[in-house]
């Protein structure tokens, strides 16, 4: 169900993966205690440079992502003690097999690939630690689809097969009494197709009928003549890590938490210079930068929220379960860490979050 990682968009020239930027002090994992006989050596260990290895993608409803890497938050954050190491891939999908196969630390993704994260580890591999964003993800068709029943017949794409836009439009569909497979069959096709580009030119072109899109692909379909049929609610993005790096580096991941505040932030204090700051990052990953009308549209679709909102994910996960891409039941008890979060926050004097 899951994508395979050779899907991730690579950049060449050092664009794509950006290594040596720093960690604070405050960043190394623990080490023990004096009294241990290895203090020492574990000691000498622990302060040696942590790489995080970050995974996200090239959308608008990954900017606090792209911000924290363009503004240098994460390198400031991190500080001297570590470095960050990040990953742009086409899905969340592709980034839930790099988790599983042990070649992510921490990745920016939708609710779906977390939870199927989560799903297929037996509740052993990952942790949410942060909300990002919610909204930004819309189902866009043809000015001349009346309604659902009209897209009987029809193509639509989305990102992956089981990825947050591609479980709510199958779930739309069957709302409306139209059936879809995950292998392409019933009333409607559902092709998953990447990069998300791909779907805004074969739209444009007219190959297919529409597209369940993040922002800012969405954005461009309504642009291109789309009308559209659904503004998929709830959470679009979260910040996850694995279990296993949050226990070796937990002040790692809280630097990682600081810097994904410092970008959620800049959005609410400076919208303006987020937008052309999260585009400029977008830019060195993709090769094309967004025109602005485009990025302040997709912005203004999205709220950008350290609240994973729990609720809408576990509508989530009971949407895939009955469209049969989760095994039932799904227990995602366990599944979020917000202490550090929530430290942090209090700190700070906002509201924490979370159940």
């Amino acid at each position: 169900m899951r994508g395979i990682l050779a899907g991730a968009v690579a950049v060449t020239g050092g664009a794509l993966l950006i290594a040596g930027c720093s960690s604070s002090s405050s960043s190394s994992s623990s080490a023990p205690s004096s009294s241990s006989p290895s203090a020492g050596t574990s000691s000498a260990a622990a302060a040696a440079p942590v790489t995080v290895r970050l995974g996200f993608l090239a959308n608008i409803t990954h900017a606090p992502a792209l911000i924290a890497l363009k503004d240098g938050y994460f390198k400031s954050a991190l500080g001297s003690a570590g470095s960050v190491s990040p990953t742009v891939f086409s899905s969340g999908t592709q980034e839930t097999t790099a988790i599983l196969a042990g070649q992510l630390d921490a990745a920016y993704v939708g609710p779906n690939p977390a939870i199927n994260a989560w799903e297929k580890s037996g509740g052993s591999a990952i942790k949410v630690v942060s909300g990002v964003a919610t909204g930004g993800a819309e189902i866009v068709v043809k000015s001349s689809v009346s309604g659902a029943s009209a897209l009987k017949g029809q193509t639509l794409d989305t990102p992956s097969l089981g990825n947050t836009q591609d479980v709510a439009l199958r779930y739309y569909l069957k709302q409306n009494g139209l059936a879809t497979t995950t292998t392409g069959g019933g009333d409607v096709l559902v092709k998953p197709t990447t990069p998300n580009s791909d779907a805004v030119q074969a739209f444009e072109s007219g190959q297919i009928a529409g597209a369940s899109e993040p922002a800012p692909y969405d954005v461009e379909m309504v642009k291109d003549g789309g009308k559209v049929l659904l503004s998929e609610p709830g959470s679009t993005t979260l910040l996850m890590v694995t279990q296993s790096f949050l226990s070796a580096h937990p002040a790692n991941v809280a630097d990682q938490h600081k810097a994904n505040l410092q970008a959620l932030a800049l959005i609410k204090s400076d919208p303006t210079k987020a937008e052309a700051d999260a585009d400029a990052e977008y830019a060195s990953y993709t090769g094309k930068a967004i025109k602005s009308s485009l990025v302040a549209a997709s912005f203004a679709q999205i709220v950008f929220t350290d609240d994973p909102d729990e609720t809408s994910i576990a509508t989530d996960a009971s949407q895939a379960v009955s469209l049969g891409l989760l095994k039932e039941p799904v227990s995602l008890t366990g599944m979020y860490d917000l202490t550090e979060l929530n430290s942090q926050l209090s700190a700070a004097g906002q509201p924490t979050v979370g159940s």
